[in-house]
């Protein structure tokens, strides 16, 4: 009798896990060491008023998987909250929204902020409480996000550490491209022109299948044969282009390299934003406990000085070409991408040996490849510290005034928006009620418009307040503003802060949901160390449906 039983096939291998499969989606954008990072923090909420925002942006970072959260919030659960808070049930009623410990007493001690990772604050809040937070994160050197959300309107600032690097940029594609046509390696000369040698007698279906890449090194060569020079200036490269042109016989290879003549006939450069890291007092002055960033920063910039150039990404565009010669012309560019990554993982190695760096600080050579694979698109934000009125003083804009005087100028900017907001954090800072506290703030903190009879004067009260800082910010910059802009922009502000007053502090759901849904993007920016994200202010104008940032 025949055997009827099918062979087990083989198991399968490299199947997604199950977690991969749940974050498939956001491992694209973030990576394996992305979504490690994100469920490795801890999260704290603070929360004083009604908290909407921060729960929003809460919720958004549950879903991908952040390690842990913690809420700071003493207030009692109410019927309103049960509507817009997704951690609260119906039993929650009457009971704490989240830890009963009060901000003041939680603050006492300095150390109490140190297991978190980073600090997400609503307003309104206790002026006081709010500098000390603001103080024990830039001890600290922990992330801080302070928001704002108030009827239309919504805002957050980002207090990031002194210096931020972010590696992975994830720049656009095409931005990658270093072809190095203009100073190429010997490697790759040797297969252009093994791949040109008869290009005028070639076949058409084999003149068809060059690499552009061949073509165009072919072309600058004929070119500097002709002329006694490379093509860098705009005149030489349109030469080229005709050149490319002409002999084109409208192969789809050819037409490819007339495209790319203008964008890769470039030589090497270092952009100003990479020279500043290079050059960064951290980058010459290492210490046994430098960060990683810092050490390979200083083993690049010694590659630079060697090469004047920066290590090759390795990457290498699609393009018209058979299977095995694009694959040759892939292993060129990567073989010289990894021998340009192992000269300065050497140069790392020498640096730890030198700084006397432990052993198990040693930077894995995956991190110091990425550093390569990006170096021309790395990016460092210096942090400065939250923006902080003083009870009855002025503002200082600092360095910023003269550039954040032009936004004054500028019809798309929010900047009076902002100004706004300031006086709203003056208002709640200078108008604490007494024990008990206003039943509209049970946290104590009394925001504009919380009664209806007191409306029109907090309307005045904030209007004047940021009409004043307005002036400050006029007069610091060294640079007037005259009329009708002057007169134009007190009657906007004075717009905002009207609408502000009839919120009475009050977080439109929408908006909330909105705002909560940017900040949580900018907190996994952060968490991540991905991506270039607001420096340093985000505001949104919910009526016109406009948003802006600013650096202050």
């Amino acid at each position: 009798m025949a055997n009827d039983r099918v062979p087990t096939p083989p198991p399968l291998h490299d199947l997604p896990t199950a977690k991969e499969k749940r974050y498939d989606r956001q491992l694209r954008l973030w990576g394996a060491s992305g979504q490690v990072a994100l469920e490795e923090a801890h999260i704290l909420l603070v929360n004083t008023g009604s908290g909407v925002t921060g729960i929003e942006a809460l919720k958004n970072l549950v879903l991908p998987g952040v390690g842990q959260f913690s809420i700071l919030d003493s207030a009692i659960v109410c019927e309103e909250d049960l509507g817009v808070n997704f951690f609260l049930e119906d039993e929650s009623l009457g009971k704490f929204r989240a830890e009963e410990t009060p901000l003041e007493s939680f603050l006492q001690k300095d150390d109490n902020l140190k297991p978190f990772t980073l600090l997400l604050v609503g307003a309104p809040i206790d002026y006081a409480s709010l500098r000390k937070i603001r103080d024990l994160a830039l001890a600290s050197q922990t992330p801080l996000f302070y928001t704002h959300c108030i009827g239309f309107f919504s805002h957050f600032s980002v207090q990031l550490p002194r210096a931020f690097p972010v590696v992975d940029t994830h720049p656009d594609p095409t931005a990658t491209q270093d072809l190095r046509l203009l100073k190429p390696w010997s490697e790759l000369q040797d297969f252009a022109k093994r791949m040109t040698d008869d290009l005028e007698t070639m076949a058409q279906h084999d003149l068809g299948h060059v690499p552009y890449v061949c073509l165009l090194l072919h072309y600058i060569d004929k070119y500097r044969t002709q002329h006694g020079k490379l093509p860098e200036s705009y005149k030489d490269k349109t030469a080229v282009r005709d050149m490319v042109r002409a002999e084109g016989k409208d192969e789809e290879n050819f037409e490819e390299a007339y495209a790319a003549v203008l964008k890769s006939l470039n030589p090497p450069t270092i952009p100003s934003a990479v020279r500043d890291v290079l050059s960064a007092p951290e980058t010459q002055s290492l210490t046994s406990v430098s960060s990683s960033f810092w050490l390979i920063a200083n083993a690049i910039q010694r590659f630079v000085t060697k090469y004047s150039v920066l290590p090759l990404p390795g990457a290498v565009p699609d393009m018209k070409a058979r299977s095995n010669d694009y694959i040759t012309l892939q292993q060129i560019y990567k073989s010289k991408a990894r021998a340009d990554c192992a000269e300065v993982t050497a140069s790392v190695r020498s640096l730890e040996k030198s700084t006397n760096r432990s052993a198990k600080l040693e930077i894995p050579v995956n991190e110091i490849e990425n550093f390569c694979k990006n170096a021309a698109h790395i990016h460092l934000v210096r942090g400065r510290p939250l923006q902080l009125i003083t009870p009855g003083e002025k503002p200082s804009f600092g360095d910023r005034a003269k550039a954040l005087r032009s936004e004054l100028t500028n019809p798309e900017s929010l900047m009076g928006l902002y100004l706004a907001f300031l006086a709203f954090d003056d208002f709640t800072a200078t108008h604490t009620p007494p024990v008990p506290a206003h039943p509209s703030s049970p946290t104590g903190v009394l925001v504009p418009g919380a009664s209806d009879s007191a409306l029109e004067a907090d309307a005045a009260k904030l209007t004047s307040t940021a009409h004043t800082y307005l002036d400050a910010l006029i007069n610091e910059s060294g640079n007037r503003l005259e009329d009708p802009e002057y007169s134009d922009l007190r009657a906007e502000i004075e717009k905002y802060c009207t609408e502000i007053a009839r919120a009475g502090g009050a977080e439109l759901h929408n908006m909330a949901s909105l705002t909560g849904g940017l900040v949580s993007q900018e907190i996994i920016k952060v968490i991540t160390g991905q991506y270039v994200g607001v420096d340093n202010v985000c505001l949104v104008e919910g009526v016109a449906s406009r948003m802006g940032t600013l650096k202050v």
